[in-house]
């Protein structure tokens, strides 16, 4: 099959990649992996991972890609409600876990490649093995060492169940997006190999470069793209740096990307000497999800690139779910596009009724290529959900006469900061235990590089001091550093109806 894969320049041949994916299949049914089951996997960006996704194609399993940034503490429910069988992670991550696992899960251990351990600096090397630095307290195993003396899977490949992801919920317990299972339906596979061509727009040669870490849906998705595409070249980096990624667009000649807004606003900050030592030329296709671009942003990157760039409103429940380019945004402002071909959209009021053009209402879209699903690990009732054959999030907007889509609000109180889903519910849950907090709110704002930044609102205990430090403190090993709050305000009260909900918008308001 066509189309190498690249990490941090060093080619990786594909015919060698489906033979270690066929042999990590042998590995998983050596383990008692089968059709259905779910495996996790720990990983940066690393050609590796997409060699345990074909695997799981060989024995019909799910995968979960869980958030290497997280803890222990926040990946264990994951893995618990996920039923996964099999961990597979990078030797510095599995470091993290200090605490026993279950003996039922079976660990196995990636040499975590020198090209992705020179990104983070936060990285110490030893004199010791890296596989040293993983704690005794639970076992495993190296793949390396498994896959020297196991041959490839002999089977052939089964319908694709894909990616089983996770969101964090509204009361920030991680739910569980899993796809039904369906044979009447296309295989799965098979539509992300026709997405290569309707949604990026890639023929075969092209070169398709992604640094946005592959544990998130969409960058995921879009390299899955052109995995299941063949013959398709891709360039994975560990982590984005603007000029690396100007260098290797030349260097490549790069001619797709998925980049978000806060990768644009880092880019737009170089000076214009260094930008101009770069020919970007060979750039014909970059796509963006996740939080909305300011219009500087927008304007400076097509300034700079030329109007190259595609936005798509998605979700992981749903998928890609619209797509608007360049000029179609410049003569539609504020709109994120039209349904992609084969989904459609309608607006409906709270009694489930349709709304006529331009009234907002609640945003349903029925997207038949990706599938129905349902949430694992939920509370309450998910009524409201789904309308029909529709799916709703509990995003906000209206259609115009030309059946372009604009956003009025997002899921209730979610931050989308650095292109990351945040939950405020979570975060506030463990801070009111903090014996100097009293009341707290935690929101989003405004922010130029991050799109959104985490503040948190508080009202002291008597007697009490608190200052951003001490948060940070508490909030150490029990939440991902990306999900700690930027900002304290000190309230002498927190704003509340008599019902005990805050007035979130009464506290936002001071910075927008």
């Amino acid at each position: 099959m066509a189309g190498h894969f690249y990490l941090s320049g060093t080619q990786v041949e594909r015919s060698d990649m489906t033979t270690r994916a066929k042999k990590i299949a042998h590995l998983l049914s050596d383990k008692g992996v089968t059709t259905g089951d779910v495996i996790a996997i720990l990983l940066r960006n690393d050609t590796t991972l997409y060699e345990i996704v074909e695997a799981c194609r060989y024995v019909g399993a799910y995968y979960v890609t869980l958030n290497w940034h997280g803890t222990q503490a926040e990946l264990m429910p994951i893995l618990t409600d996920s039923g996964a069988k099999v961990l597979i992670g990078h030797t510095d991550l599995l470091a993290k876990f200090t605490q026993p696992m279950p003996r039922e899960l079976s660990i196995v251990s990636v040499k975590t490649p020198q090209a992705v351990l020179s990104r983070y600096t936060q990285t110490k090397t030893t004199n010791k093995t890296e596989e040293s630095v993983i704690p005794a307290a639970f076992e495993h195993e190296s793949l390396a060492t498994l896959l020297s003396t196991t041959p490839p899977i002999q089977s052939e490949p089964q319908r694709f169940r894909g990616m089983f992801s996770y969101t964090s919920g509204s009361t920030g317990r991680p739910k569980g997006i899993k796809r039904e299972y369906d044979e009447q339906r296309p295989d799965p596979y098979i539509v992300f190999a026709g997405l290569a061509k309707a949604l990026m727009q890639l023929d075969k040669g092209d070169r398709f470069y992604n640094a946005a870490p592959l544990y998130h849906s969409a960058p995921h998705a879009l390299t899955l793209c052109c995995l299941a595409a063949g013959n398709i070249e891709v360039y994975l980096e560990p982590k984005f740096e603007p000029e690396q990624f100007l260098a290797d667009v030349q260097k490549y000649q790069i001619t797709h990307t998925y980049i978000v807004p806060t990768m644009m606003v880092r880019l737009l900050k170089l000076p214009q000497n260094v930008r101009e030592q770069y020919d970007v030329s060979s750039l014909r296709y970059a796509l963006s999800t996740g939080s909305a671009w300011p219009v500087e942003v927008k304007k400076g990157m097509i300034d700079w690139f030329g109007p190259i760039f595609y936005e798509s409103y998605g979700a992981s429940e749903l998928g890609f779910m619209t797509l608007i380019s360049s000029p179609e945004a410049a003569s539609k402002p504020g709109s994120v596009g039209k349904a992609i071909p084969g989904g459609s959209i309608i607006i409906l009021d709270d009694d489930m009724q349709p709304l006529p053009t331009g009234e907002t209402g609640s945003i349903y879209v029925h997207l038949p290529m990706f599938g129905p699903f349902k949430y694992t690990n939920t509370q309450g009732t998910l009524d409201g959900l789904h309308y029909q054959n529709y799916t709703t999030l509990g995003d906000m907007g209206y259609l115009d006469d030309e059946d372009y889509l604009y956003i009025n609000d997002r899921k209730k109180d979610m931050i989308i900061s650095g292109g990351a889903n945040i939950f405020p519910a979570e975060i506030e849950a463990l801070l009111i235990h903090m014996p100097q907090i009293e009341d707290c709110a935690v929101f989003g704002v405004p922010h130029a590089e991050f799109g959104e930044m985490i503040v948190l609102a508080v009202q002291c205990a008597p007697d009490s001091y608190l200052d951003i430090e001490q948060v940070h403190a508490f909030l150490d090993g029990k939440l991902g550093r990306f999900k700690w709050p930027k900002k304290l305000d000190i309230h002498n009260q927190l704003p509340r109806e008599d019902s005990g909900k805050i007035f979130k918008q009464r506290l936002r308001a001071a910075y927008v």
